[in-house]
């Protein structure tokens, strides 16, 4: 015996199929948005962390030397294939250290800053 289907419960419309496409598309197109921007947050990350280990050397180099002598430190440093402006910025502590700000910054690339304290002579 044969059961007969009624008119409306045939199968899917077409308006449930495209809302079906619809809500897909919608998906899709968020999935590869976000994709696009981990491509570049992940590109970045190498110009960053080169700016981090720039300016860390330079707190290094501030330890060792002191804050007096890391004045006469180069302005620029070659990181990598990014030439590096190192700028430190210096203000004095009551416990007799310096504060040392260190930003290093390349034209368009992200940067890094570093706060360290230093004597201002070299330890002995």
């Amino acid at each position: 015996m044969r059961s007969r289907v009624k008119p409306g419960e045939a199968g899917i419309s077409l308006i449930e199929m495209v809302i079906a496409v619809l809500v897909l598309s919608i998906g899709i197109v968020a999935g590869f948005q976000s994709l696009g921007q981990s491509r570049v947050v992940i590109g970045g990350e190498l110009p960053r962390l080169l700016a981090q280990s720039a300016a860390l050397n330079r707190a290094g180099e501030l330890q060792i030397l002191g804050a007096i002598a890391g004045r006469g430190l180069p302005r620029q440093v070659q990181q990598g294939p990014f030439r590096w402006n190192i700028a430190v910025q210096e203000e004095a502590t009551e416990a007799g250290f310096v504060q040392a700000t260190i930003r290093a910054t390349a034209p368009g690339q992200p940067g890094a800053v570093f706060v360290v304290f230093v004597p201002a002579e070299p330890p002995s």
